[in-house]
């Protein structure tokens, strides 16, 4: 999956470097051949995701020092080719970045107690469903990061972070089929998107 999520990413030619956050104890990542026409270096995660994210962040900094960074979860193998352009096209035009998004249509219920019943439904119509690659001025992410573990409160994801800077990224529409692999079951769909997108663009 990380081959997959890293290749879908550096398609398109304005991503000029990978850095990848693995486990301190991972043990196949020294183990991946690349061969992707740009960088790709690995750095340790850390105890949260915005740690992992952060300590990448801040080596691609130093390494290469781009203007925007990308972040992708490995476990988003199906990213296709034409979200990926308008994320880009519309996120670089935006000072605050962008992320790809879906609006939430299905009814959501809050719950109470255990075993779980429904509190209340919650009102959906100004509801999105984040997805990645988020994309942001790095410099402004680093420090809306550094910020937010400081605090004490790593955020779940990068624009959390730049949303408690102050920051109002655009929603760009991603894709149904841009799905988080989470469970067991998530695999054999992801497969068999991964082989419809083969068969459509050859």
């Amino acid at each position: 999956m990380l081959q997959w999520s890293v290749m879908r990413v550096v398609a398109d030619p304005r991503v000029g470097g990978v850095t990848l956050a693995l486990a301190p104890d991972d043990r196949y990542g020294d183990d991946l051949v690349w061969d992707l026409g740009c960088p790709v270096d690995t750095v340790p995660g850390g105890d949260t995701r915005a740690h992992s994210v952060l300590n990448a962040l801040r080596h691609a900094r130093r390494t290469a020092n781009p203007d925007w960074v990308l972040v992708h979860d490995a476990a988003r193998p199906c990213l296709d080719r034409s979200s990926l352009e308008r994320l880009l096209d519309e996120g670089l035009a935006s000072v605050d970045g962008a992320i790809l998004a879906e609006p939430v249509s299905d009814t959501l219920k809050r719950a109470a107690d255990d075993p779980p019943v429904i509190r209340e439904t919650v009102d959906r119509e100004e509801l999105w469903a984040a997805q990645t690659p988020q994309l942001f001025p790095a410099k402004a992410l680093e420090a809306a990061l550094t910020a937010q573990i400081d605090a004490g409160a790593p955020p779940t994801d990068e624009a959390g972070a730049m949303e408690a800077a102050g920051y109002h990224p655009l929603l760009v529409a991603g894709d149904r089929t841009n799905l988080k692999v989470t469970w067991a079951a998530d695999l054999p769909l992801a497969e068999a998107i991964l082989k419809l997108q083969r068969e459509n663009a050859s």
